[in-house]
């Protein structure tokens, strides 16, 4: 009977274990900092737009991008602890095309 209050007990201490540990992972992940940036960007056609949405997703810490081709401008919400504005207009200039920081 010891032994098997003594599996119980261990047993017991591991799922606590394991269940604060997973909180508190969980916890902190929801604490990123998201950014937003606006581009403009000269776009000629709906190919151009495609392009900027097939590749630009894939950047470290792109979170949400929306492209808008008539009014010349990407949106970009970004994690600040994977990427930043710079590394952001240096991805899109990769791609060849100009790009300008709309301050809002």
């Amino acid at each position: 009977m010891k032994k098997l209050s003594k599996l119980f007990k261990s047993t017991l201490l591991m799922l606590s274990i394991v269940l604060v540990s997973t909180l508190s992972y969980a916890g902190n992940k929801g604490t990123k900092a998201v950014e937003t940036v606006v581009f403009k960007v000269e776009m000629d056609c709906m190919g151009c737009a495609g392009k900027i949405e097939k590749n630009i997703p894939f950047e470290k810490g792109v979170k949400k991008l929306d492209v808008d081709f008539k009014a010349q401008k990407v949106s970009i919400s970004y994690r600040t602890d994977k990427t930043n504005k710079e590394n952001l207009k240096k991805a899109i200039e990769k791609l060849k095309f100009k790009v300008e920081e709309i301050k809002l």
